[in-house]
């Protein structure tokens, strides 16, 4: 019985991997992850040249939105895109649509699937809250903090929180191979794509994977320094590592390119938006 629960379970998630709702859905998370990445980059742009505000996360992006006229329907729009995102990648993960196979390292790349599905669920929920006005959306970097002081206080904690921001670096570190190495381009249809279009995929996704595996790595360090001090406080979220950058000489040059890069991150997720190869396309 077991048995033919798992199959029948099985044939439904391949079903739905297959099919051109989940293909339309898949895309529009995508476009909308490259949206949100784009609000992050362009606030944090802002205050490199000078224009005021103050760096963000993917959670001010969230308030941001919801500022701009029309800003409920838009905030709506971006928590169902997420909520497409998610379903895709935890698809992925169960249907090996990629084809990474149940070897170690495919079985690793999955689970990563599926933890990346998690981390984005947690967002469509913030932005769901945000716009029933549930309460203020908290910047990770808050949400770091309350979750480090809590696993602080358990057996092994310490080397729990360390171990994380090793993992974190490590992120960080095969982001910027990804770009800096093209991997990317692996997952595109790019006989689909003309010459232009294949040079502004190759670069934006170059700069973009690098400036996100530089903040990853920032993000790891801070973690890391928290859980030896043993002061929750000193980790950093996306949005602080972003406003530690302005802080240091040439500060605002730094946090200019890394603002780019995000932007440019934002860009190519909306060109994998059109060309990525979803399932059986």
């Amino acid at each position: 019985m077991a048995k033919g629960i798992k199959k029948k379970t099985e044939a439904v998630v391949d079903e739905a991997a297959y099919s051109p709702g989940m293909e339309r859905l898949a895309r529009f998370g995508y476009g909308t992850k490259g949206l949100v990445y784009i609000v992050v980059g362009a606030l944090s742009a802002q205050v490199a040249i000078g224009w005021g505000g103050r760096t963000a996360d993917t959670n001010g992006a969230f308030r941001e939105i919801e500022t701009q006229p029309l800003g409920k329907a838009a905030l709506a729009t971006v928590a169902f895109g997420l909520i497409g995102y998610v379903l895709w990648r935890w698809i992925q993960a169960l249907a090996d649509t990629a084809h990474k196979g149940t070897k170690l390292k495919g079985v690793l790349i999955r689970i990563g699937y599926f933890f990346s599905g998690a981390v984005y669920a947690g967002l469509a929920y913030t932005a769901a809250k945000a716009l029933i006005d549930i309460e203020e959306p908290r910047s990770s970097s808050d949400a770091q903090e309350h979750w480090i002081a809590r696993v602080l206080t358990m057996p092994f904690g310490r080397a729990l929180i360390i171990g994380a921001g090793a993992c974190v670096i490590g992120f960080g570190l095969y982001q910027i191979y990804k770009g800096l190495a093209a991997k990317f381009r692996k997952g595109l249809k790019l006989y689909e794509m003309n010459k232009t279009e294949d040079a502004w995929a190759t670069w934006s996704g170059r700069i973009g994977y690098s400036a996100r595996g530089v903040v990853f790595c920032i993000m790891g360090f801070f973690v890391i320094q928290a859980a030896v001090n043993y002061r929750p406080h000193e980790a950093k979220g996306v949005d602080e590592v972003l406003g530690t950058l302005a802080q240091i000489s040439y500060g605002a040059w730094l946090l200019g390119a890394v603002a780019a890069g995000l932007i440019a991150f934002g860009f190519y997720m909306i060109i994998e938006a059109r060309y990525r190869r979803i399932a059986g396309s």
